[in-house]
């Protein structure tokens, strides 16, 4: 790490890409776990004038952070199409 990046902090990662899947918002939250990512999103609806979301967090850990975005947007479309309007129950 440079000593700029000790002073001033890193950059700030870009704003992650939001999907819609099925009326379901996912926005994938990879989270670091060491020098691998784990496997995360947000799964979000508006609903009632409000909006609800669900955190989805899994033990699948990913090398790179790309891996860790392809993985979470597929496993959050898997669980909306097994779950759907449960999630929010």
């Amino acid at each position: 790490m440079s000593i700029l990046s000790k002073l001033f902090g890193r950059a700030a990662a870009p704003a992650p890409q939001t999907e819609t899947h099925n009326g379901f918002r996912i926005v994938p939250d990879p989270q670091p776990d060491g020098k691998s990512w784990r496997l995360a999103a947000r799964i979000e609806r508006d609903a009632n004038g409000q909006t609800q979301v669900h955190h989805l967090i899994r033990a699948d850990v990913l090398q790179t952070h790309d891996e860790a975005i392809a993985a979470s947007l597929q496993k959050a479309r898997q669980v909306i199409d097994e779950q759907g309007d449960a999630l929010f129950r």
